[in-house]
């Protein structure tokens, strides 16, 4: 039977060791499809409810295994579909190969129906390399270098198959001149400094009396190394969103998440520390970070452009988190004075208590925060859980404690809503013995992840292990934007564009086959997840939410107080339940409501 430059093109990626695809089929890529049908079972086919879940797939997979990510699409607008899923990708550096569909080689140029100019459109989102093949003999290459740089630069990168290019005869590059011939293989170098720069960042680290350490997805490999390094410097660590699975939460000089959405001990962490190493984090937030001038820095970075980049460090090392370290460790003296360490320690055990008394605080009717906490006790071990945007990743960020050997994520850099639920699933088909739980908010349910659960609901059987869980907090409200309306703006709240329909999640949930709890007071939140724990099919628990429990910043300026203040005088719908519960979360009193 002739080879098609379909069948080549999956028999490469087989070759490249890529096990499984998520996507959508449509006319503009059904030659490569075909191939997929002839593969035998060699790559998986899963077929999502739109191309940006196939992204935020892809992008998933990517994080959750270190592997390859790859997504697929029709022409047209199944291309333009994928664009938000392959940012997310970007922006948090996973290897991540886009194949998707073009017009007949005759019509490009024409206005022809669904040719759009997908090289400039993916010009960006993969302009690591992006190619639209033109010829059989072409296609070889064009695989080779699409996944090679893709996996060795943790870039995305994507391929264009004119649709009648994917039917035509696969032919193998000739031996003559103008051809090139390409190989299958990639092996992870070795990345490390050289001795002499490793013994100028130990010269720093050793003269600082209180150090710190921020911890990024760059080491996520790396736990054992951090540890080691953190031991022996008498440092606190704090931790970045994407790099929140790095180091378990039981380690109390391990002060949990930085910014926004981060805890009051790493935010002292950072404003007392007099030296700052920074691995593997390309964390935004400059503000959080320690005051240009205080501390002595050095930071490890894969990528020499993120060196420097968010604070002014004396020493910057470009090489792998692990490796450095290791080679560091020897070259670091041990700190006798503990005084420090035991300073961080103590900041912490606060914390926690004070964390625990917001989350037990009473709601109207469920207090958002006690969702995650009562979760958080009772995780199963090897437990893999994403979050969406939006005020859900507050409480994912503080009242979710990881142990070792679970995973975690959710859209980093670009923080878009819709991406708990596809990570989930594409964690769930890496490690399909394993639990998976999403964090979800009621405006990213709305948006695009209740349909995904139809994905759930058709694949669930083939998972070895069913515990596959949706927690949806519906609170009616866009809340993450309501507060930053309300503290960074100075506005009230504004309903039009703040107030979404309340929609029954769980009754959906069961009409599509899966099981579906709805928990409306605070004293069944425990149980709810018990329940869900404990089924033998995939569950959605929506939890009806207080909208006015704030997501509080870890440290409340005079600025947003006073933005606040303005807010109030203004007059808030929802004034008198933000009041109470704002006294609650940072007073511990309940304020009277006005009559």
């Amino acid at each position: 039977m002739t080879m098609t430059v379909g069948d080549f093109l999956v028999v490469r990626l087989s070759q490249w060791g890529v096990t499984r695809i998520f996507g959508y089929p449509g006319d503009g890529i059904n030659g490569v499809f075909g191939a997929l049908s002839r593969a035998n079972g060699n790559i998986e086919f899963i077929q999502v409810r739109h191309e940006e879940m196939a992204a935020f797939m892809a992008s998933a997979h990517a994080k959750f295994t270190g592997e390859l990510g790859v997504c697929i699409a029709t022409s047209g607008p199944g291309a333009s579909h994928l664009i938000t899923g392959l940012y997310d990708a970007q922006m948090d550096h996973m290897p991540v190969l886009a194949i998707v569909g073009q017009q007949a080689r005759a019509a490009l140029g024409g206005h022809y129906q669904q040719e759009l100019d997908l090289l400039s459109m993916f010009k960006d989102v993969a302009g690591a390399y992006v190619q639209q093949a033109s010829v059989p003999a072409q296609v070889r290459h064009l695989v080779d270098r699409a996944v090679r740089i893709a996996l060795g630069e943790r870039r995305v990168t994507a391929l264009i198959f004119p649709n009648d290019l994917q039917d035509a005869e696969y032919e193998a590059p000739g031996r003559a001149h103008g051809t090139v011939h390409s190989g299958v293989g990639y092996t992870k170098p070795k990345v490390l400094p050289y001795e002499v720069d490793l013994q100028r960042a130990a010269e720093l680290l050793n003269a600082g009396e209180k150090v710190a350490i921020l911890v990024g997805a760059g080491a996520q490999q790396a736990t054992d190394q951090v540890i080691a390094v953190a031991e022996k410097l008498g440092a606190g660590v704090a931790k970045a969103l994407l790099g929140k699975a790095v180091l378990p939460d039981e380690l109390l000089w391990v002060t949990g998440s930085i910014g926004l959405l981060g805890t009051e001990p790493s935010y002292k962490l950072m404003s007392e520390c007099d030296t700052l190493l920074m691995i593997g984090s390309g964390f935004p937030y400059s503000e959080f970070l320690t005051k240009e001038g205080q501390a002595r820095g050095v930071q490890i970075d894969l990528q020499p452009g993120m060196l420097s980049l968010r604070y002014p460090m004396e020493v910057n090392l470009v090489g792998d988190a692990g490796e450095s370290l290791a080679a560091l460790l020897p070259m670091l003296e041990q700190k006798t004075s503990r005084k420090w360490r035991k300073k961080v320690e103590g900041w912490r055990t606060t914390w926690d208590k004070t964390l625990e008394k917001r989350a037990l605080a009473k709601a109207k009717p469920i207090n958002p925060q006690r969702v995650v906490f009562e979760l958080s006790r009772r995780l199963p071990e090897l437990s893999i859980i994403t979050s969406d945007s939006g005020s859900c990743a507050n409480w994912y960020a503080r009242d979710l404690k990881i142990r070792r050997g679970m995973k975690c994520s959710l859209s980093g850099g670009l923080a878009s809503m819709g991406a708990a639920v596809p990570y989930a699933i594409a964690a769930k088909f890496a490690y399909p013995e394993r639990p998976v739980i999403a964090l979800v908010g009621d405006g990213a349910m709305q948006m695009n992840n209740m349909a995904e659960l139809i994905t759930v609901a058709k694949y669930w059987r083939q998972w070895k292990s069913p515990k596959w869980i949706c927690a949806v907090f519906n609170n009616e409200d866009l809340n993450q934007v309501t507060w930053e309306q309300r503290v960074m703006e100075g506005d009230p709240k504004f309903e039009a564009s703040q107030d979404i329909p309340d929609v029954p999640y769980h009754l959906f949930a069961i009409s599509i086959g899966l099981r579906g709890i709805f928990v409306s007071r605070e004293e069944d939140v425990a149980a709810a997840w018990e329940q869900a724990l404990a089924s033998d099919v995939p569950v959605l628990i929506e939890f009806k939410t207080d909208p006015n429990v704030p997501p509080l910043p870890p440290h409340i300026k005079l600025e947003q107080a006073k933005k606040f203040a303005t807010t109030l005088l203004k007059g808030d719908p929802n004034e008198a339940g933000v009041i109470v519960q704002t006294a609650k979360q940072v007073l511990g009193v309940v304020i009277p409501r006005k009559k």
